[in-house]
């Protein structure tokens, strides 16, 4: 196949002036190359094409691919990992991942705690900060978990997010609204194991590829998996595996696969998972448009500590996505 790239280089975006946590959840050139390479060595023919409006600009003059490899994180909204596949869409060009409507819905990690709890998957309870005089109403016991409500790679979390009164409630709220200039979600802390585990597949065909277990180290921030400690991992991490002989992980892989099919997630990715004071595994947040650089990010991470090589996770993602091509798109 014919497969273009769609994606957000870091590099771009701090050169037009944007900030190291602004723009985290970008990827390296190193991550694209390793990506085109796999490709490659697979058989395909890639094309590199970039972020959104450079799609936009080669659609219109007329440019098609058999299959885009979409990794693509967007800049500006709630919304935004969702512009790619929809542009993609609108062109009835199949791509690689999940659908606009699921990838809107994920990046709001209160949307999907509604749609996960509907589904009687378990999360940790939760209230949203629309504005300082929500703080005031939220009634939840502490301590509570403070983040914003629709960012990934641990951005607006750090050692400020676990707080444990109304006065760091406060604090920690306000900073974040005028930070992030969003929502903030407020949940209840889960002070057990935290686990990752990743998936590989569509619907039925969907399956656990690994779990691995978060464990913070003596120079890690306290109580979370922070931007920093995920930025500094190798000096504040380590990452072990785990299997489901461990009844923990069995129970977290099975909610795990559940919110996966519950949810339309697509091709690959992976779930976020803490454990509450009973020892049972939380859905903390679904990643349907998981990082793939092959040393750094988690996904290849679990595959890794598998012996599963990286063009094995990028074939299955391919061959998973080419299910949905059409007999028109050769």
């Amino acid at each position: 196949m014919r497969i273009g790239l769609t994606y957000d280089l870091r590099d771009d975006y701090l050169a037009m002036g944007f900030g190291e946590e602004e723009t985290a959840e970008f990827d390296r050139l190193s991550t694209i190359e390793a990506i085109e390479g796999a490709l490659q060595r697979l058989g395909h023919a890639t094309d590199r094409i970039g972020h959104v409006k450079a799609l936009a600009g080669r659609l219109v003059a007329g440019d098609r691919w058999d299959l885009v490899f979409n990794i693509a994180e967007g800049m500006y909204g709630i919304g935004r990992e969702a512009q790619v596949p929809a542009l993609l869409d609108a062109y009835d060009l199949p791509y690689t991942f999940s659908d606009p409507l699921v990838l809107a819905l994920t990046l709001h990690k209160g949307l999907t705690k509604r749609v996960l709890r509907d589904g009687g998957l378990p999360t940790p309870d939760f209230r949203e900060v629309h504005a300082p005089a929500d703080i005031d109403t939220i009634d939840l016991p502490f301590p509570l978990f403070c983040k914003p409500l629709a960012e990934g790679t641990g951005k607006g979390i750090d050692g400020t997010s676990l707080v444990r009164s109304r006065p760091e409630l406060r604090a920690t709220c306000e900073r974040l609204l005028a930070t992030f200039r969003q929502p903030v979600l407020v949940e209840t802390y889960l002070p057990g194991r935290e686990l990752t585990t990743g998936i590989t597949g569509t619907g039925a065909a969907a399956r656990v590829v690994g779990t691995m277990e978060v464990i913070l180290g003596e120079r890690a921030e306290p109580g979370a998996y922070t931007y920093a400690n995920k930025e500094l991992w190798e000096d504040r991490v380590e990452y072990r595996l785990v299997t489901p002989q461990d009844p923990v992980v069995a129970k977290a892989e099975a909610v795990a696969l559940a919110a996966w099919r519950l949810l339309g997630c697509r091709d690959g990715g992976r779930l976020d998972l803490r454990c509450d004071g009973a020892g049972d595994p939380q859905l903390m947040e679904l990643n349907p448009l998981a990082g793939l650089h092959p040393g750094h990010s988690d996904l290849p991470i679990i595959c890794n500590l598998l012996g599963v090589p990286y063009d094995e996770l990028i074939g299955r993602i391919v061959d998973s996505a080419a299910a949905r091509v059409a007999p028109s798109h050769p």
